[in-house]
């Protein structure tokens, strides 16, 4: 292997995928990708429907846990990220959301210059793929594959009827001209199987003999030159090796790794870093901090009719499953499940929703791990923009010990008044005549759950992470203390350094994440590779009439 190359970088998970292919597609850069796991090959990852198997495997899940939560009853919560080729999007719930076009307005506002609605979307479409073609909002011809479940469950329509039936609005396209309202749900399959950001994008880079991918390596640190970086230190095979960059460094670690790289490095809040022993190259309170989440409560309803996923819990059947799906690519195994959804505002005088649902045909925790006895079915209910905020921080100088999580959860008390609100909403929906057919007694959080203080007691002893972490290395202006890189992924203070992933998100967007951070992926290549951008889009986007004065 060679000792330098134009671009190192740290991290294949989603936005590294990306970067790996595009910055490698012309054949005039060598490209390195430096990845702490393995390969993507398995079965458990490839089978859509089997997404809590690579979730819960220390093979290919970092498996980081919070500290304590003070305001959650000290529980300590669950944090995978993806370790392996396709990082998270190999293990995620290959759920596809943009996010609503008011939160790239709002990174706009808060520093991150060029990266509106406006700017953002002409990259989503590049990246996607869709049988039916692309249009004003969706891509035809991109690497990644976007597709709808067949939704032959009954429980799916009778969820978005039962929206419907409560005045909400039925939207033909949630990643669209309209996030706001209930409908189909986009997943990242292609053919059957899960297509992460490996299989859209790093396979094919793979391929060029200037793209050089090693797994099983452990970055120790970003190798400095004064406030220039010229390289990276890892671990292999017990064996620290250093190499070199010519033209840029580039992290793409995600929310947790790539603070944590940046502060070993000397780069991050300074009293930090000295008590660590850990020397400052640059100053930047802002590493670490203005970690961000979405959690989410499990709303489940007993189910009157055998209708439910329940029967395929049993090992035999979903050997059948398994099998079906390794011959065909067809049948319960070739999707998630996630097939309808819904986005709405918790109360009027928001704009645009504050709540999303996946729904789900099945009482069972989205890890897998325990299962209502019998028929079920749930919304998964969940906040989109938690004021709390969290931080990562430094265990000790050692790498090869994970980082100190603190999500800060549930510390904000409009966080508590949005949760009620997801309660009474849902409860609200599954009591519609579409569900009468099926709504038997409510499971969780039971229908005795009904006082603020009985459901605040309920949500913090069931809330769980919705696995969105970002923000811990914020986009934003150069004159912001708390800013960690500029509008072109730049780390402020130090050359030929670039962070590339979920972490430069200002704040949250609304919905999952991975969608999001392959966007990144995409217009951050073109800002490395000092391209002209893709021209702005003019496509309108909704706003409900009302929304000054009705929730709905």
């Amino acid at each position: 292997m060679a000792d330098s190359f134009d671009f190192i970088i740290v991290g294949a998970g989603s936005a590294g995928c990306v970067l790996a292919d595009r910055l490698s597609a012309d054949g005039q850069n060598t490209v390195l990708v430096i990845e702490f796991g393995g390969s993507d090959r398995s079965v458990f990852i490839q089978m859509p429907s089997a997404l809590s198997i690579p979730m819960n495997t220390r093979t290919y899940n970092w498996q980081y846990e919070s500290e304590p939560e003070p305001h959650l009853n000290g529980r300590r919560m669950h944090a995978p990220r993806g370790k392996g080729l396709g990082g998270s999007s190999s293990i995620n719930g290959l759920v596809y959301v943009r996010g609503n076009p008011f939160d790239f307005e709002l990174w706009q506002e808060q520093g991150a210059q060029g990266w509106g609605y406006a700017n953002v979307l002409p990259y989503f479409k590049r990246a996607e793929r869709r049988d039916e073609g692309g249009d004003s909002y969706r891509g035809g011809d991109g690497p990644l594959d976007t597709r709808y479940g067949p939704m032959r469950n009954p429980l799916y329509q009778a969820w978005i009827d039962a929206a419907a039936q409560a005045g909400y609005p039925v939207t033909s396209d949630i990643n669209g001209e309209q996030q706001e309202g209930f409908g189909r749900m986009d997943m990242t399959v292609r053919d059957g199987a899960r297509c992460s950001a490996a299989k859209a994008y790093l396979r094919p880079a793979m391929k060029r003999p200037n793209v050089t991918v090693i797994t099983h390596a452990m970055a120790e640190k970003i190798v400095m030159e004064g406030h220039k970086a010229v390289g990276i230190r890892y671990r292999r095979g017990g064996t620290s090796h250093e190499v070199r960059a010519n033209r840029e460094v580039i992290l793409a670690g995600g929310p947790i790794n790539s603070p944590q790289l940046l502060m070993l490095s000397g780069i991050g809040p300074a009293a930090e870093l000295r008590r660590h022993g850990i020397e400052i190259v640059a100053d930047r309170p802002g590493v670490g901090a203005n970690l961000q989440d979405h959690l989410e409560f499990y709303f489940q309803v007993a189910c009157k009719q055998p209708v439910t996923l329940y029967p395929y819990m049993n090992w035999f059947a979903k050997g059948l499953i398994g099998a079906q799906w390794l011959l065909t690519r067809k049948g319960l195994g070739a999707t998630n499940h996630f097939e309808s959804c819904g986005f709405i505002r918790s109360r009027a005088g928001i704009k645009y929703p504050d709540i999303q649902y996946h729904f789900f045909p099945l009482a069972v925790r989205y890890d897998g791990k325990s299962m209502v006895d019998g028929h079920g079915f749930q919304a998964h209910v969940s906040p989109m923009r938690s004021k709390s905020r969290g931080n990562i921080t430094l265990r000790s100088a050692d790498p090869l010990e994970k980082p100190v999580i603190r999500f800060n959860y549930m510390s904000h008390p409009d966080d508590w008044t949005e949760m009620r609100a997801g309660v009474r909403l849902t409860r609200e929906i599954f009591a519609q005549p579409a569900f009468e057919p099926f709504c038997g007694a409510e499971i969780a959080p039971g229908a005795h759950v009904v006082s603020d203080d009985e459901i605040d007691a309920f949500i913090r002893d069931k809330i769980e992470s919705g696995y969105h972490p970002c923000g811990t290395c914020k986009m934003g202006d150069a004159a912001e203390t708390m800013a960690v890189v500029d509008s072109e992924l730049r780390v402020i203070g130090v050359d030929g350094l670039r962070v590339v992933d979920s972490s430069v998100m200002p704040s949250i967007t609304t919905g999952n994440l991975n969608a999001p951070t392959i966007m990144i992926g995409e217009k951050g290549a073109d800002h490395i590779l000092g391209k002209p951008l893709l021209a702005p889009s003019n496509a309108p986007y909704y706003v409900a009439d009302n929304w000054e004065t009705a929730q709905r």
